[in-house]
């Protein structure tokens, strides 16, 4: 199974880059692993915030593979603990799917249309954090499940 995380935005803070980079290659250890980068909109002062939704939706939709089995990172989704969520991650690995796509959409988060070819949503907490700050949090989580399955000595509980 290969991991892709699909995200709206370059991220330009280089602190939060170096550490994606750094969890990616660790990830890369125990399985295929990704980020692609949906060119932010430009012009958007003239767009609604609806406007804008579908505008990224229609890039995000692009980017989807016949198979892929699509996650959102959305406020409404599903909560985990790092323990629950590695057993999701090794029930989804299990079932043999051939791509597992985490999206981050833009700020306003995603259109209808996106949610409609949504498997699942997971949030990763009630509080709002930035979408670059984002990445950095759950390429460390996708880390850290790799390790549990494994029964590396990365998490304490």
């Amino acid at each position: 199974m290969k991991i892709t995380l699909l995200v709206v935005g370059k991220t330009t803070d280089p602190h939060f880059m170096a550490g994606i980079d750094e969890y990616a290659r660790r990830i890369r250890h125990y399985l295929p692993f990704d980020m692609e980068v949906i060119p932010e909109l430009r012009n958007t002062k003239s767009l609604s915030e609806e406007q804008q939704k579908e505008k990224e939706a229609d890039l995000l939709l692009k980017a989807f593979l016949p198979g892929d089995h699509i996650v959102l990172l959305d406020e409404h989704g599903r909560e985990f603990r790092s323990l629950e969520f590695a057993s999701w991650m090794g029930k989804k690995m299990a079932a043999g799917l051939k791509r597992l796509v985490f999206v981050v959409g833009g700020p306003y988060g995603f259109s209808p249309r996106v949610h409609a070819v949504a498997s699942e949503k997971i949030s990763l907490s009630r509080m709002t954090f930035s979408h670059q700050m984002i990445r950095l949090i759950f390429a460390e989580q996708i880390y850290r499940a790799m390790t549990i399955l494994n029964h590396e000595p990365y998490h304490h509980e």
